[in-house]
């Protein structure tokens, strides 16, 4: 079926082929790419874009020994090809199968974790030293894209890496795109260098034609001392070459050739460089270069015509964006921010209608929160849209900037909970662990997609503190149907339907699973009341109060950790005023939740409606 693919057996292999026999190897790849996401879903559009850059690595670099660090790691797919594991992308982000991101516990040949982005100039880096310290012998190469380069912690490493010299290589895959369009000055930046790579060639023809004479040679050497001013004059500001790391580039990141000439010439530099590659993301399949930001991350669709299965049900991220419009049309205050999730967050709409009042930082959720904070302070209401795992890196800027201050900042913390394919770096399981210890702060969640738009106008309407809304990836449960709650008191739950002697106590759409978990119970003569806690922090004391007086048992049900979550504050209230209540916790315990279908996880750590039930039965 494929001509090169089928006989690649390892990566010594790229280097015995010829430079036509490895441009068929880049279209059997990505062939074989194309064929394989339509089936499971993946990572698509990114790692079409490098398939030649990763091929000039492998033509180069010993993979027996040399170390590369793929920044965020979605673009690692042909990495994972050429290294033995072509045969299992058919399992690709299923539970117990390939892992679309890289792992070491998978291969050798993955020698960092990565899933979050602008961390592998500084892993890189790590990896370098420890070799330097060992005085061991290898090559190690960052590949990082130019919107991961705008993530704080990227120019932390590129400040330490040019001041002490490391050798290392970082390959800086400029495709103009993070998850969404890049913005900001550092993308403006990268694309002057793009349109006028006039420096490059001007220095290339002054050295070629000085090489050439007898007394070139001197005078090459004298240039050298005087080419800040060269730089200066063609290409003013020279960033990265004034931090002290060599720039090479910008070159063709789709041409195996120069790409493999100009990984030599950095191998045999004695310190830090950066090379300049650009890529097309989503290259060679027209939908996905026609719409990178759809394929950068998607479900099984259509070969034929990139198009995904019709999914009528509306999804939590919709609903936030939606909600966000009318609430703007209503309140001049209220402004939009985003970490370059746009998309993803639901953003779009709003950033089309309100322009002046949309804020995308780029991959940057400290400086997105700090700003959120500024902005408070003058009487805007800003809203952050933030995956909850994104929202982790930002920790500081919470409890700092805005929880210390009492800022009226809105969060709405999108992804809560399971995720599920993209695995232990992307669960949204810590949210409500890591939030309900800091003063100040509200947390709510809605039970149903409905519910959501009234839940985010209350938050904005607020203007006593910080609120915190967390809510799921997707949308509600198919066969249940919720009224939404549309008026809310100030830390008070809603009592759903009533029952005796066990209360369960769920969160967002963990009432959902609890509804379906008391019609089986029921089957069994057990009726449990359901208690919505939209309230995660206050809680409702008064009804807690109410059930302990009454010697109801307690189940709690939430899809974040159990140690510091909600059922825990349960606990804790209940022990300090000693009442002997039995309260059993469910949530997600103490270990990383992996890649795997969303049911499937929550079926295995019995957050499904059934395993809800069963965990009652072996209470009573």
């Amino acid at each position: 079926m494929y001509k090169i693919l089928d006989r690649y057996k390892n990566p010594n292999d790229i280097k015995l082929m010829s430079l036509k026999e490895l441009n068929y190897l880049s279209s059997d790849i990505r062939e074989f790419l194309i064929e394989s996401v339509s089936k499971t879903g993946g990572h698509l559009a990114s790692n079409l874009g490098v398939v030649e850059l990763t091929l000039s690595l492998y033509n180069v670099f010993d993979m027996e020994k040399d170390k590369i660090v793929w920044d965020v790691g979605h673009q690692s797919y042909v990495h994972k090809i050429l290294t033995y594991r072509r045969d299992k992308f058919s399992t690709l982000k299923k539970f117990q199968g390939l892992s679309g991101f890289p792992k070491r516990c998978e291969s050798k040949y993955d020698c960092f974790d990565t899933g979050h982005s602008s961390t592998s100039i500084s892993a890189a880096l790590g990896i370098a030293r420890a070799r330097d310290l060992m005085k061991k012998d290898f090559d190690v190469i960052a590949v990082i894209g130019d919107g991961a380069l705008t993530g704080g912690m990227a120019f932390e490493a590129l400040n330490d890496l040019g001041f002490n010299k490391t050798k290392l290589i970082i390959i800086l895959n400029d495709n103009q795109m993070s998850i969404s369009q890049n913005v900001g000055g550092l993308s403006t930046y990268l694309s002057t260098l793009r349109l006028d790579p006039s420096y490059n060639r001007f220095k290339n023809d002054i050295n070629n034609t000085l090489e050439k004479v007898v007394f070139g040679k001197n005078i090459v050497s004298s240039l050298n001392k005087i080419k800040d001013g060269i730089k200066q004059m063609v290409v003013p500001g020279m960033f990265f070459e004034e931090m002290g790391i060599k720039y090479l580039g910008p070159i063709d990141g789709h041409n195996i050739k120069d790409m493999s000439k100009v990984l030599k010439m950095a191998k045999e530099i004695d310190g830090p460089v950066i090379i300049h590659a650009i890529t097309q993301k989503g290259k060679g399949y027209n939908f996905a270069e026609e719409n990178p930001n759809k394929f950068h991350g998607i479900g099984p669709f259509d070969l034929e015509s990139g198009k995904l299965p019709l999914n009528n049900s509306k999804s939590y991220s919709a609903a936030f964006g939606d909600g966000l419009i009318e609430i703007a049309n209503e309140n001049q205050n209220v402004v939009a921010i985003t970490a370059a999730m746009p998309d993803g967050t639901g953003l779009k709409k709003f950033s089309n209608i309100y322009k002046d009042r949309f804020f995308d930082v780029g991959i940057a959720e400290q400086h997105g929160v700090t700003l959120a904070a500024g902005l408070a302070t003058q009487g805007i209401k800003p809203v952050f849209a933030v995956y909850s795992t994104f929202l982790q890196r930002a920790y500081d800027q919470v409890l700092h900037d805005v929880c210390i201050q009492n800022l009226p900042v809105v969060f709405a913390i999108d992804r809560a909970g399971i995720v599920g394919e993209d695995g232990e770096t992307h669960q949204g399981v810590f949210d409500i662990s890591y939030l309900t210890p800091i003063p100040n702060i509200t947390l709510v969640s809605p039970k149903c997609v409905e519910e959501l738009k009234y839940m985010l106008r209350w938050a904005v309407d607020f203007n006593e503190g910080p609120v915190a809304i967390r809510y799921p990836r997707g949308g509600d449960l198919k066969d249940i149907t919720l009224s939404p709650l549309e008026n809310f008191s100030y830390g008070k739950w809603e009592i759903l339907n009533q029952g005796e002697k066990i209360a369960i106590i769920a969160a967002g759409k963990m009432v959902q699973h609890s509804i379906k978990a008391k019609n089986i119970l029921q089957e069994k003569n057990i009726n449990p009341i359901i208690i919505n806690a939209s309230f995660i922090k206050p809680m409702d004391i008064s009804l807690l109060d109410d059930l302990c007086d009454k010697k109801y048992k307690i189940v709690t049900v939430e899809d974040n950790m159990i140690s510091g979550g909600l059922g825990q504050s349960i606990v804790n209230y209940i022990k300090d005023k000693k009442e002997k209540i039995y309260v059993k916790n469910l949530g997600f315990k103490d270990e990383f939740i992996p890649h795997g279908d969303v049911n499937k996880l929550y079926s295995i750590n019995n957050l499904h409606p059934e395993g809800i039930a069963e965990e009652i039965l072996k209470m009573i």
